[in-house]
């Protein structure tokens, strides 16, 4: 191989790695810290689903709507509102598998949820068990999802 040809290999394969890089950067693998008042607030009553499961549009429906959020009240004081929207909305899902807005604003009723969680990859019965409940109970096989790692490696589908 040439000097040349090595120069553009190694160029073509640097491009390679930082877009994808960039393509992971923007994927719900590489979450964002959880923002201490959205653990707060919404990790008292379910996981604390990292920001980019939804787009911007889904998380400003959500918070607008806490009152009645997905049937419980979950108000709280303006301040938390406005500080949770941006926060949310600062690192919504963009990348092209999130960037729809789910029915309902469901993050289990979204495309790429439902493609990764299948008949094939979770049997219908296993959402029926006392130990998971319903899809939206990730913690049940997710072991990491408290801290917003959802890497299949750590699956356990309990019994």
């Amino acid at each position: 191989m040439s000097l040349l040809q090595s120069s553009l290999f190694a160029g073509v394969f640097t491009g390679f790695a930082v877009i994808s890089g960039l393509a992971l950067a923007d994927g719900p693998a590489n979450t964002v810290p959880l923002l201490p008042k959205y653990k707060q607030e919404c990790a008292a009553c379910h996981t604390p689903y990292p920001a980019g499961m939804l787009p911007a549009g889904s998380w400003k429906r959500v918070m607008a709507g806490l009152n009645k959020h997905y049937g419980t009240d979950a108000s709280m004081d303006e301040a938390s509102v406005r500080e949770i929207s941006a926060w949310l909305g600062a690192n919504a899902g963009t990348y092209k598998r999130v960037s729809e807005e789910p029915p309902q604003d469901r993050i289990t009723q979204s495309a790429w949820f439902l493609r990764k969680h299948n008949a094939r990859e979770v049997a219908p019965e296993v959402w029926k068990r006392a130990s998971v409940g319903s899809a939206s109970n990730c913690v049940a096989c997710h072991t990491n999802a408290a801290q917003g790692n959802f890497n299949e490696r750590d699956i356990r589908i309990p019994k």
